[in-house]
């Protein structure tokens, strides 16, 4: 199966070229979606070519995450962490975004590895603002202190109007999606590619991977949760975290993966659907030049008639004019 990277390569080649024609000093000003619910506007003036402006929108939060407000402050810090002198926030951000950073390219590095890895780090910035909740909660696994909100399920916007929920415990985080799908093909598929997806945890080699379930009905972590945050048509899936799944490096990975599960169903709940189509249309196009090659074609069955007709009448004739030939009366002259 395909994961999604948590770079957005449409950033990344702008970045990367901008990087490399700072001397023409062209004009930007670019727009675009990802996901279906992150909104991008990248600007950059001829007058300061080392300067851009990046604006994110980010999906609309569900009445149960009204407490988070436009952008949590942990998101601010974890911006601030990664990126440095690189890139200011600005504040407000502009009308219409959650979140704009001034990126100023003169102080990237001179390396030309240390300068594409930042890059490529910037183009992840989806990933810094929207992990940065998850990844404050999960952090709590690997450190001794005293651990906050213990058993009580914490809302996280990764859709619009739509949440996830954290339950953080002594030992493990407990992380559950209610997944909804508007198509009904889609339902259908999702719910057998959980099926699937839970059966897969069983295989050899998987040992180490995170349990996941998934149940048609609400988890018991999720008592007292509203009737609008549990309206799921297509289950719950949950995934139990342990310190092991978070240690060093496995922690990026590991958020960026949380928050994007949704997208990573759909984007193969599309292409099963997808594949089953062309099937489909491969299978019909045998179909019609069978029936094609067994039904008789009116021309050629006229002139096969026509010619099996006149050899019949052709050989009759020779037949008569021999057998008159070999006759007395043609011996003697008198026809």
């Amino acid at each position: 199966m395909t994961l999604l990277q948590s770079s957005c390569r449409y950033l990344l080649q702008l970045l990367s070229t901008r990087v490399q024609n700072l001397e023409k000093g062209v004009e930007l000003d670019c727009q675009w979606v990802e996901f279906d619910d992150v909104r991008y506007h990248i600007q950059a003036t001829v007058k300061n070519p080392n300067l851009l402006l990046l604006s994110l929108s980010l999906p609309a939060p569900p009445p149960e995450t009204v407490s988070f407000g436009g952008l949590p402050e942990v998101a601010i810090e974890a911006i601030k962490a990664a990126y440095g002198v690189v890139l200011q926030i600005l504040d407000p951000p502009r009308d219409g975004f959650n979140l704009t950073v001034k990126l100023n390219l003169s102080k990237l590095p001179p390396d030309e590895e240390h300068k594409q890895a930042l890059l490529v780090k910037i183009a992840s910035i989806r990933e810094v603002v929207q992990g940065a909740p998850l990844r404050a909660i999960l952090k709590q696994l690997t450190s001794r202190g005293a651990k906050s909100n213990l058993n009580q399920p914490i809302p996280i916007v990764h859709r619009p109007n739509e949440s996830f929920f954290v339950v953080s415990q002594a030992d493990k985080v407990t992380v559950i999606f209610p997944m909804r799908f508007k198509d009904s093909v889609d339902t259908v598929l999702a719910t057998s590619f959980f099926q699937e997806f839970v059966e897969a945890r069983r295989t050899a080699g998987m040992n180490n991977a995170p349990p996941c379930l998934w149940s048609s009905s609400p988890p018991q972590e999720l008592e007292g949760a509203s009737d609008e945050a549990l309206s799921a048509n297509c289950g719950f899936v949950s995934f139990v975290i342990f310190p092991r799944h978070v240690e060093g490096r496995k922690l990026d990975r590991t958020v960026w993966s949380l928050s994007t599960f949704h997208a990573y169903v759909s984007y193969h709940v599309k292409c099963s659907e997808g594949f089953m189509h062309t099937r489909m249309r491969r299978r019909v196009e045998s179909l019609i030049e069978a029936l094609d090659r067994a039904k008789p074609d009116s021309d050629e069955s006229k002139k096969t008639a026509q010619s099996r007709s006149f050899k019949r009448l052709y050989q009759r004739r020779s037949e008569q004019f021999q057998y008159e030939m070999r006759s007395p009366a043609m011996a003697k002259g008198t026809w």
